[in-house]
C-alpha cells in the first residue's frame, strides 16, 4: 500500500487495516516456517506497510496535540 493511499485514509479505517495486515504477517510466518509460502518478498512489503501505517497515525496524534497547543 502507497504513502497516498494511507493518507486518505480515516484513522478507523487505518486501525482496520493495521489489524488486516497483522493478521496476515502472522499467517505468512506460519507459512514460511513450514515452507508453504511462494512469494517470500510479501512478508517484508507487509512489514513496510504496517511501519507506513503506524507513523501516519502517529503523525495525525502528534498534529492533534500542537493544534492544541496552537489554539490555547
Amino acid at each position: 500500500m502507497k504513502i497516498k493511499e494511507i493518507k486518505k485514509k480515516t484513522k478507523d479505517e487505518l486501525i482496520k487495516d493495521l489489524d488486516k495486515f497483522k493478521k496476515d504477517l502472522f499467517n505468512f510466518r506460519f507459512q514460511k516456517i513450514n515452507s508453504q509460502i511462494t512469494n517470500s518478498s510479501k512478508i517484508n512489503t507487509i512489514k513496510k506497510t504496517l511501519a507506513r501505517i503506524n507513523t501516519t497515525i502517529k503523525n495525525e496524534k502528534y498534529d492533534q496535540k500542537n493544534t492544541k497547543r496552537k489554539s490555547s
